[in-house]
C-alpha cells in the first residue's frame, strides 16, 4: 500500500487540501494517522465494524483493547452513549476539549469492534485544532488508538508513525510536534464512584476538583492477568516498550545515581550496550554509551513531553539495556511514572544508599 503524507503546517490552501482528501479517506472505510494534543492517533470510522477491524491489523493490536472515539462537538456524544450522566456534563465543561477520556455505557450505533467487545464506549474531545477539523471533514466520529506498533512507544512526530505503519495505512497527516507527549487521561463513569483508570495531563487533583471523590483502578500499579479483560486502551498489553531491556531506579537521588552507573558498568563489562534516562539535575553523572535527559524533576509535563521520544531514540541507537531514574508521582508525574513503569514492564531496581 502506497502511503498518501498531507502537511498541515504548510498554506492555508495545503491544510485544507489534505484535510479535505484525509475526510474523503476516513468516510471510504480507510485510515489516517493524524496529530492530536496528546500523541498521535490512528483514525478510522468509528461506526465501522470494518474500519476497526483495519486499525487492529495495521497496529497489530489486540482486537479486546478498546478504541477511543474522537469528536469535535460535545453534542455528538450523544447518539454514542446510552445516557449522559450529570458527571460527564461536568467534566467536558471544566476539561473539553481536552486531553480526556470518558467511558461511558455504549449505544447500539458503535460497533462491539470499535469497544473491544465491551458495552461501553472512549469517548474524547481533542484540544488539536487540526484533530477536529479532520473529525469535521469526514463528518463522523473518528476511532483513534495511538499510531503505532502496537507495544511500541506512541508517536509524538509525524516520522515516528512513518517508522511504525508506512506502508501500511492510507494516509499520514503532519501537524509537527504534538504539545503533550502522553496519552489522554481515561476515567470511567459507568460505576457509582468515578474511577481512574489512564492518569495524564488531567491529573487526578484536576479531577477531585471536579467530582469530589474517584477511585483508583488496581492495574495503575501493577498488570492485569492473562484473564481479565482491559475497560479501556493501554490496561492489559505490554505498551510504550523500547526494544532494550528497560528498568526503573528508584531511591535518593545520590544512591539511584550511584545505581545505575554500577549497573551500566556491569552490563559494559558484559558486552551490553547502555542507555540511561535522566533528569536535567544528574545527566552529567552518567556514563554510557547513550545518556538522554528527560527534564527537569520539578517539571512533570516536560518530562512527559520528552519521554516518548526519548524510548525511540534509544531505540534508534540500538541499546541493549535501559535504566531510568524514577520521577515523583505527584501531579502530572503519576502518567508519566505510569509510562515508564509500563516501558520497563514492571522492572524495579531499589537503590540503597551506601553506609
Amino acid at each position: 500500500m502506497e502511503t498518501i503524507y498531507g502537511l498541515l503546517t504548510g498554506s492555508r490552501a495545503e491544510r485544507e487540501e489534505a484535510l479535505a482528501r484525509a475526510g474523503e479517506i476516513l468516510r471510504a472505510g480507510g485510515l489516517v494517522a493524524f496529530p492530536t494534543e496528546t500523541v498521535y492517533g490512528l483514525g478510522g470510522n468509528a461506526l465501522s465494524a470494518a474500519a476497526a477491524e483495519k486499525i487492529y491489523a495495521a497496529k497489530g493490536r489486540p482486537s479486546d483493547n478498546p478504541l477511543i472515539v474522537h469528536i469535535a462537538r460535545f453534542e455528538e456524544m450523544e447518539p454514542l452513549v446510552r445516557e449522559i450522566p450529570e458527571s460527564a456534563g461536568k467534566l467536558a465543561e471544566a476539561f473539553w476539549p481536552g486531553p480526556l477520556t470518558m467511558i461511558l455505557p455504549k449505544s447500539e450505533a458503535v460497533p462491539r469492534e470499535t469497544s473491544g467487545g465491551l458495552d461501553t464506549v472512549a469517548i474524547r474531545l481533542p484540544l488539536d485544532p487540526n484533530a477536529r477539523a479532520l473529525i469535521l471533514a469526514a463528518g463522523l466520529p473518528v476511532a483513534a488508538p495511538s499510531a503505532n506498533t502496537s507495544g511500541r512507544p506512541s508517536p509524538t512526530e509525524a516520522r515516528h508513525v512513518k517508522e511504525d505503519l508506512g506502508g501500511k495505512i492510507d494516509m499520514i497527516l503532519d501537524g509537527g510536534a504534538v504539545a503533550v507527549g502522553l496519552e489522554s487521561t481515561i476515567v470511567d463513569l459507568t460505576g457509582s464512584v468515578p474511577a481512574l483508570l489512564r492518569p495524564g495531563a488531567i491529573t487526578p487533583e484536576m479531577l477531585e476538583g471536579v467530582l469530589g471523590k474517584i477511585e483508583f483502578d488496581p492495574v495503575l500499579t501493577k498488570p492485569l492477568t492473562p484473564d481479565m479483560h482491559p475497560k479501556a486502551p493501554g490496561m492489559k498489553y505490554r505498551h510504550y516498550a523500547p526494544r532494550a531491556e528497560m528498568y526503573l531506579v528508584d531511591g535518593t537521588q545520590a544512591a539511584v545515581i550511584q545505581k545505575i552507573n554500577a549497573c551500566a558498568a556491569a552490563a559494559k563489562t558484559g558486552g551490553k550496550k547502555v542507555g540511561i534516562l535522566a533528569s536535567a539535575e544528574n545527566a552529567d553523572a552518567y556514563c554510557a554509551d547513550a545518556v538522554l535527559c528527560l527534564g527537569e524533576r520539578a517539571k512533570p509535563a516536560e518530562i512527559a513531553h520528552n519521554l516518548f521520544a526519548a524510548l525511540r531514540e534509544m531505540d534508534a541507537r540500538a541499546v541493549d539495556v535501559i535504566y531510568a531514574e524514577a520521577f515523583p508521582e505527584s501531579g502530572v508525574g503519576l502518567a508519566v511514572r505510569n509510562r515508564m513503569n509500563k516501558a520497563a514492564g514492571h522492572h524495579y531496581l531499589y537503590a540503597e544508599e551506601e553506609k
